[in-house]
Protein backbone atom coordinates (compact mmCIF):
# COMPACT_ATOMS: atom_id res chain seq x y z
CA UNK A 1 0.00 0.00 0.00
CA UNK A 2 1.30 3.74 -1.54
CA UNK A 3 0.62 6.93 0.87
CA UNK A 4 1.23 10.17 -0.16
CA UNK A 5 2.41 12.49 2.53
CA UNK A 6 2.14 15.76 1.90
CA UNK A 7 4.63 17.86 4.09
CA UNK A 8 6.10 14.49 5.54
CA UNK A 9 9.69 16.57 5.50
CA UNK A 10 8.33 18.42 8.37
CA UNK A 11 7.82 17.61 12.24
CA UNK A 12 4.77 15.85 12.38
CA UNK A 13 5.18 14.36 9.06
CA UNK A 14 8.67 13.20 9.27
CA UNK A 15 7.44 11.16 12.49
CA UNK A 16 4.71 9.72 10.85
CA UNK A 17 6.38 8.48 7.60
CA UNK A 18 8.70 6.90 9.76
CA UNK A 19 6.20 5.20 11.48
CA UNK A 20 4.11 3.94 8.42
CA UNK A 21 7.92 2.68 7.13
CA UNK A 22 7.99 0.41 10.03
CA UNK A 23 4.73 -0.60 9.68
CA UNK A 24 5.69 -1.75 6.24
CA UNK A 25 3.72 0.92 3.88
CA UNK A 26 5.77 2.52 0.68
CA UNK A 27 5.29 6.40 1.30
CA UNK A 28 6.04 8.97 -0.90
CA UNK A 29 6.50 13.16 -0.17
CA UNK A 30 5.61 16.03 -1.57
CA UNK A 31 7.28 19.00 0.53
CA UNK A 32 8.37 22.65 -0.91
CA UNK A 33 11.07 22.65 2.03
CA UNK A 34 9.54 26.06 2.63
CA UNK A 35 9.35 25.16 6.68
CA UNK A 36 11.70 22.40 6.65
CA UNK A 37 14.59 20.21 5.57
CA UNK A 38 15.04 17.38 3.24
CA UNK A 39 17.72 15.94 5.71
CA UNK A 40 14.87 14.79 7.49
CA UNK A 41 13.76 12.12 4.88
CA UNK A 42 17.22 11.12 4.97
CA UNK A 43 17.83 10.62 8.28
CA UNK A 44 14.38 8.74 8.18
CA UNK A 45 15.36 6.40 5.49
CA UNK A 46 18.26 5.98 7.31
CA UNK A 47 16.24 4.66 10.27
CA UNK A 48 14.03 2.81 8.22
CA UNK A 49 16.03 1.11 6.36
CA UNK A 50 13.84 2.35 3.40
CA UNK A 51 13.93 4.34 0.20
CA UNK A 52 11.21 7.73 -0.02
CA UNK A 53 10.05 8.85 -3.29
CA UNK A 54 10.66 12.50 -2.60
CA UNK A 55 8.94 15.48 -4.55
CA UNK A 56 9.97 18.41 -4.02
CA UNK A 57 7.38 21.33 -4.88
CA UNK A 58 4.46 23.37 -4.01
CA UNK A 59 1.20 21.86 -3.63
CA UNK A 60 -0.39 23.97 -5.66
CA UNK A 61 1.27 23.20 -8.47
CA UNK A 62 -1.61 21.07 -10.37
CA UNK A 63 0.61 19.66 -13.28
CA UNK A 64 3.81 18.21 -11.19
CA UNK A 65 0.76 16.89 -8.70
CA UNK A 66 -1.24 15.00 -11.46
CA UNK A 67 2.06 13.67 -13.01
CA UNK A 68 3.01 12.37 -9.18
CA UNK A 69 -0.98 10.52 -8.69
CA UNK A 70 -0.52 8.99 -12.07
CA UNK A 71 3.13 7.85 -12.10
CA UNK A 72 2.88 6.44 -8.47
CA UNK A 73 -0.49 5.42 -8.04
CA UNK A 74 -1.46 6.12 -4.38
CA UNK A 75 -3.95 4.20 -1.79
CA UNK A 76 -4.48 6.88 0.58
CA UNK A 77 -3.33 10.43 1.15
CA UNK A 78 -1.41 12.06 4.97
CA UNK A 79 -1.88 16.11 4.04
CA UNK A 80 0.38 17.65 6.52
CA UNK A 81 1.57 20.46 3.97
CA UNK A 82 0.69 24.00 5.09
CA UNK A 83 1.36 27.48 6.75
CA UNK A 84 1.22 26.79 10.35
CA UNK A 85 2.27 29.85 12.83
CA UNK A 86 -0.50 31.30 14.74
CA UNK A 87 1.45 34.56 14.84
CA UNK A 88 2.04 34.82 11.00
CA UNK A 89 -1.28 34.02 10.04
CA UNK A 90 -2.44 37.06 11.98
CA UNK A 91 -0.05 39.11 10.10
CA UNK A 92 -0.34 37.97 6.83
CA UNK A 93 -4.05 36.48 6.93
CA UNK A 94 -4.26 36.16 3.12
CA UNK A 95 -0.89 34.43 2.66
CA UNK A 96 -2.17 31.67 4.75
CA UNK A 97 -5.81 31.53 3.02
CA UNK A 98 -4.15 31.18 -0.08
CA UNK A 99 -1.77 29.00 0.32
CA UNK A 100 -3.44 26.63 2.86
CA UNK A 101 -7.16 26.39 0.93
CA UNK A 102 -5.57 26.50 -2.53
CA UNK A 103 -3.28 23.97 -1.94
CA UNK A 104 -5.66 21.72 -0.80
CA UNK A 105 -8.15 22.55 -2.90
CA UNK A 106 -5.72 21.76 -5.73
CA UNK A 107 -5.01 18.45 -3.83
CA UNK A 108 -8.65 17.03 -3.37
CA UNK A 109 -9.24 17.82 -6.92
CA UNK A 110 -6.35 15.63 -8.65
CA UNK A 111 -7.26 12.91 -5.49
CA UNK A 112 -11.08 12.65 -7.00
CA UNK A 113 -9.80 12.61 -10.81
CA UNK A 114 -7.49 10.07 -9.90
CA UNK A 115 -10.07 8.17 -7.97
CA UNK A 116 -7.61 8.19 -4.82
CA UNK A 117 -10.63 8.82 -1.63
CA UNK A 118 -8.84 7.85 1.18
CA UNK A 119 -7.84 10.97 3.34
CA UNK A 120 -6.49 11.96 6.70
CA UNK A 121 -6.30 15.53 7.11
CA UNK A 122 -3.64 17.06 9.76
CA UNK A 123 -6.48 19.62 11.51
CA UNK A 124 -5.39 21.37 14.99
CA UNK A 125 -7.24 21.41 18.61
CA UNK A 126 -6.87 25.64 17.54
CA UNK A 127 -10.55 25.31 15.78
CA UNK A 128 -11.91 25.03 19.54
CA UNK A 129 -10.59 28.65 20.16
CA UNK A 130 -11.30 29.42 23.85
CA UNK A 131 -13.08 26.19 25.05
CA UNK A 132 -16.16 26.45 27.15
CA UNK A 133 -15.42 23.30 29.02
CA UNK A 134 -12.41 20.80 29.60
CA UNK A 135 -11.81 18.14 28.41
CA UNK A 136 -12.72 19.33 24.68
CA UNK A 137 -15.10 16.85 23.31
CA UNK A 138 -15.57 16.60 19.27
CA UNK A 139 -18.51 18.18 19.58
CA UNK A 140 -17.93 21.63 21.65
CA UNK A 141 -18.32 24.67 19.73
CA UNK A 142 -16.21 25.46 16.87
CA UNK A 143 -14.35 29.08 16.97
CA UNK A 144 -11.50 29.27 15.94
CA UNK A 145 -9.86 32.91 16.64
CA UNK A 146 -7.33 33.68 14.27
CA UNK A 147 -6.56 33.33 10.59
CA UNK A 148 -4.01 29.71 10.87
CA UNK A 149 -7.31 27.91 12.75
CA UNK A 150 -10.02 29.73 10.30
CA UNK A 151 -8.12 27.54 7.60
CA UNK A 152 -8.29 24.51 9.31
CA UNK A 153 -11.84 24.97 9.98
CA UNK A 154 -12.91 25.71 6.43
CA UNK A 155 -10.64 22.71 5.24
CA UNK A 156 -12.70 20.58 7.66
CA UNK A 157 -15.83 21.83 6.04
CA UNK A 158 -14.71 21.47 2.64
CA UNK A 159 -14.05 17.34 3.50
CA UNK A 160 -17.70 17.29 5.51
CA UNK A 161 -18.95 18.50 2.01
CA UNK A 162 -17.66 16.98 0.13
CA UNK A 163 -18.54 13.20 1.37
CA UNK A 164 -21.85 14.68 0.83
CA UNK A 165 -21.65 14.04 -2.53
CA UNK A 166 -21.95 10.31 -2.39
CA UNK A 167 -18.74 9.69 -4.36
CA UNK A 168 -17.57 6.91 -2.04
CA UNK A 169 -14.81 9.61 -0.21
CA UNK A 170 -13.09 8.28 3.21
CA UNK A 171 -12.42 11.74 4.90
CA UNK A 172 -11.17 11.75 8.87
CA UNK A 173 -9.88 14.77 10.60
CA UNK A 174 -7.33 14.39 12.97
CA UNK A 175 -7.64 17.59 16.03
CA UNK A 176 -4.21 17.04 17.54
CA UNK A 177 -3.38 19.21 20.18
CA UNK A 178 -0.01 20.14 21.14
CA UNK A 179 2.88 17.64 19.61
CA UNK A 180 6.17 17.66 21.56
CA UNK A 181 9.37 15.40 21.59
CA UNK A 182 11.25 13.15 19.01
CA UNK A 183 11.59 10.08 18.01
CA UNK A 184 13.82 7.90 20.64
CA UNK A 185 16.37 7.75 18.24
CA UNK A 186 17.63 11.41 18.46
CA UNK A 187 18.03 11.90 14.93
CA UNK A 188 14.71 13.24 13.85
CA UNK A 189 12.63 16.23 15.49
CA UNK A 190 11.05 19.37 15.68
CA UNK A 191 13.80 22.56 14.01
CA UNK A 192 12.09 25.37 13.89
CA UNK A 193 13.26 28.54 11.53
CA UNK A 194 14.20 31.50 13.89
CA UNK A 195 13.23 31.66 17.16
CA UNK A 196 10.60 28.88 18.02
CA UNK A 197 6.63 29.30 18.39
CA UNK A 198 5.99 26.15 20.49
CA UNK A 199 7.05 26.31 23.91
CA UNK A 200 8.62 22.81 24.67
CA UNK A 201 11.61 23.64 21.05
CA UNK A 202 11.93 26.90 22.89
CA UNK A 203 13.11 25.12 26.48
CA UNK A 204 15.53 23.12 24.46
CA UNK A 205 17.25 25.88 22.99
CA UNK A 206 17.75 27.21 26.74
CA UNK A 207 19.14 24.36 27.83
CA UNK A 208 21.59 23.58 24.60
CA UNK A 209 22.56 27.69 25.02
CA UNK A 210 21.13 29.15 22.24
CA UNK A 211 18.95 30.89 24.09
CA UNK A 212 19.08 32.99 27.43
CA UNK A 213 15.84 32.50 29.00
CA UNK A 214 12.46 31.58 28.46
CA UNK A 215 9.46 34.06 28.70
CA UNK A 216 6.39 32.79 30.44
CA UNK A 217 3.00 34.55 29.31
CA UNK A 218 1.13 35.06 32.49
CA UNK A 219 1.33 33.12 36.01
CA UNK A 220 -1.98 34.73 37.43
CA UNK A 221 -4.33 32.04 35.40
CA UNK A 222 -6.51 29.99 37.47
CA UNK A 223 -4.79 26.42 36.99
CA UNK A 224 -2.93 24.95 39.45
CA UNK A 225 0.46 27.16 39.53
CA UNK A 226 -0.97 29.77 37.65
CA UNK A 227 0.40 29.41 34.35
CA UNK A 228 -1.15 28.14 31.21
CA UNK A 229 -2.01 24.78 30.57
CA UNK A 230 -2.47 22.37 27.30
CA UNK A 231 -2.46 18.86 26.57
CA UNK A 232 1.19 17.98 25.04
CA UNK A 233 1.50 14.86 22.77
CA UNK A 234 4.29 12.86 21.97
CA UNK A 235 5.30 13.25 18.35
CA UNK A 236 5.79 9.41 17.88
CA UNK A 237 2.35 8.29 19.55
CA UNK A 238 0.67 11.49 17.31
CA UNK A 239 2.20 9.78 13.97
CA UNK A 240 0.69 6.13 15.47
CA UNK A 241 -2.69 7.89 15.49
CA UNK A 242 -2.34 8.37 11.45
CA UNK A 243 -1.13 5.30 10.59
CA UNK A 244 -4.30 3.80 12.37
CA UNK A 245 -6.62 6.14 11.24
CA UNK A 246 -4.86 4.80 7.59
CA UNK A 247 -5.53 1.38 8.76
CA UNK A 248 -9.42 2.12 10.08
CA UNK A 249 -10.21 4.05 7.20
CA UNK A 250 -13.82 6.07 7.50
CA UNK A 251 -16.73 4.54 6.37
CA UNK A 252 -17.72 5.76 2.30
CA UNK A 253 -19.42 8.99 2.10
CA UNK A 254 -19.03 9.51 6.28
CA UNK A 255 -16.78 12.50 7.60
CA UNK A 256 -15.36 12.14 10.92
CA UNK A 257 -13.26 14.49 13.04
CA UNK A 258 -11.32 12.65 16.18
CA UNK A 259 -9.60 14.64 18.80
CA UNK A 260 -5.31 13.62 19.28
CA UNK A 261 -4.45 14.07 22.97
CA UNK A 262 -3.46 12.65 26.17
CA UNK A 263 -6.55 13.57 28.28
CA UNK A 264 -4.34 15.64 30.30
CA UNK A 265 -3.65 18.91 30.87
CA UNK A 266 0.44 20.10 31.70
CA UNK A 267 1.18 23.68 33.20
CA UNK A 268 4.19 25.52 31.62
CA UNK A 269 6.15 25.19 34.59
CA UNK A 270 5.19 21.47 34.80
CA UNK A 271 7.52 21.25 31.78
CA UNK A 272 10.25 23.24 32.59
CA UNK A 273 10.35 20.83 35.64
CA UNK A 274 10.19 17.89 33.38
CA UNK A 275 12.95 19.08 31.33
CA UNK A 276 15.41 20.38 33.95
CA UNK A 277 15.16 16.43 35.46
CA UNK A 278 15.45 14.93 31.72
CA UNK A 279 18.33 17.15 30.64
CA UNK A 280 20.14 17.85 34.13
CA UNK A 281 19.72 21.47 32.98
CA UNK A 282 18.52 24.45 35.42
CA UNK A 283 16.01 25.61 32.93
CA UNK A 284 16.61 30.16 33.08
CA UNK A 285 12.99 31.64 32.93
CA UNK A 286 11.26 34.94 33.43
CA UNK A 287 7.56 35.73 34.15
CA UNK A 288 6.18 38.74 31.43
CA UNK A 289 2.31 39.49 31.07
CA UNK A 290 -0.06 37.17 29.31
CA UNK A 291 -0.21 37.13 25.84
CA UNK A 292 -3.21 38.56 24.03
CA UNK A 293 -5.65 35.72 23.01
CA UNK A 294 -4.33 33.15 25.03
CA UNK A 295 -6.42 30.78 26.83
CA UNK A 296 -5.93 29.37 30.94
CA UNK A 297 -6.07 25.36 29.88
CA UNK A 298 -6.91 23.39 26.81
CA UNK A 299 -6.83 19.43 26.86
CA UNK A 300 -8.57 16.72 25.05
CA UNK A 301 -11.32 14.12 25.85
CA UNK A 302 -9.47 11.34 23.54
CA UNK A 303 -12.31 8.95 23.78
CA UNK A 304 -13.69 8.78 20.06
CA UNK A 305 -9.81 7.96 19.04
CA UNK A 306 -9.54 4.95 21.14
CA UNK A 307 -13.44 3.89 19.98
CA UNK A 308 -13.08 4.26 15.99
CA UNK A 309 -8.95 3.78 15.58
CA UNK A 310 -8.12 1.46 18.82
CA UNK A 311 -5.32 4.27 19.34
CA UNK A 312 -4.48 6.14 22.96
CA UNK A 313 -1.66 8.31 24.05
CA UNK A 314 1.69 5.67 25.52
CA UNK A 315 4.16 8.98 26.22
CA UNK A 316 4.15 11.34 28.73
CA UNK A 317 5.37 14.24 29.41
CA UNK A 318 9.09 12.87 30.90
CA UNK A 319 9.41 10.78 27.68
CA UNK A 320 8.86 13.54 25.36
CA UNK A 321 11.17 15.92 27.52
CA UNK A 322 13.78 12.78 27.55
CA UNK A 323 13.18 12.70 23.96
CA UNK A 324 12.96 16.25 22.79
CA UNK A 325 16.63 16.90 24.69
CA UNK A 326 18.26 13.81 22.89
CA UNK A 327 17.08 15.43 19.83
CA UNK A 328 18.07 19.25 21.04
CA UNK A 329 21.44 17.91 22.58
CA UNK A 330 22.74 15.58 19.79
CA UNK A 331 21.15 18.31 17.03
CA UNK A 332 22.58 21.95 18.91
CA UNK A 333 21.34 23.71 15.45
CA UNK A 334 18.86 20.89 14.01
CA UNK A 335 19.59 19.80 10.68
CA UNK A 336 22.22 22.13 9.69
CA UNK A 337 25.53 21.10 9.10
CA UNK A 338 26.92 24.64 10.23
CA UNK A 339 27.96 24.39 14.11
CA UNK A 340 26.94 27.97 15.73
CA UNK A 341 28.55 28.55 19.01
CA UNK A 342 25.64 30.11 21.66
Amino acid sequence: MRILVTGGAGYIGSHTTLELLRQGYEVSIIDNLSNSSSESIKRVEELANKKISFHEFDLCNKKSLEKCFVKEKYDAVIHFAGLKAVGESVEKALYYYRNNLVSTLTLLEVMEKNNVKNLVFSSSATIYGDPETVPIPETAPKQATNPYGQTKLMIEQMLEDIVQTKNDWQTTSLRYFNPVGADSSGKIGEDPNGLPNNLLPFVSQVAVGKLAELKIFGNDYPTNDGTGVRDYIHVSDLAKAHVAAIKKPATKNKYRAINIGTGKGTSVLEIVKAFELASGIKIKYKIVGRRAGDIAECYANPEKAKKLLGWQAIKNINDACADAWKWQSKNPNGYSKIVEHA
